[in-house]
């Protein structure tokens, strides 16, 4: 075809898979720039990977009420975490799951797409898809004590 569009697809999911926010942004967009958007009206903490490291972004997501929780570089220095914190960040492979079924199951990655609507039409109905599914991955937290303000994040 001779053109190359490449994009990132950034989701917000909850604890049972659900999706709570996406963005679509070019493959060259920092994974950071679209986090505090996508986090408006949301709570509690979200968990993301070493991409999502950035002091500036951390203290404009709490000051909206949301701790952001990433693992740390080689370089940083070491920090106290909480042991809920700790054990749910080692959990983020929830997210890799719920990428992996927009991919196999409800088949959003396709390069063979004519024109950009047909590209954001193709996209569209794969994320419906994926919210209607029965079964979505969750992270089977059963805890008297347990509060729905986790979430997760990641980019695809």
């Amino acid at each position: 075809m001779g053109w190359f569009l490449g994009f990132k697809l950034h989701l917000i999911i909850n604890d049972r898979g659900g999706l709570l926010a996406c963005r679509l942004t070019a493959g060259n967009v920092d994974d950071r720039s679209v986090v505090e958007k996508m986090a408006d009206g949301l709570f509690g903490k979200l968990f993301g990977d070493k991409g999502y490291i950035s002091q500036s972004l951390f203290e404009k997501l709490l000051a909206k009420g949301i701790k952001l929780v990433t693992n740390m570089r080689a370089n940083m220095k070491c920090r106290l975490m909480e042991l809920e914190e700790k054990i749910l960040l080692r959990k983020r492979s929830l997210i890799e799951t719920v990428n992996d079924m927009l991919k196999n199951v409800c088949q959003i990655e396709h390069s063979r797409h004519r024109s950009p609507i047909n590209f954001l039409a193709h996209l569209v109905a794969g994320l419906i898809a994926y919210t209607r599914l029965p079964k979505k991955p969750s992270l089977k937290i059963e805890n008297v004590s347990y509060q729905p303000k986790d979430f997760l994040c990641i980019s695809a």
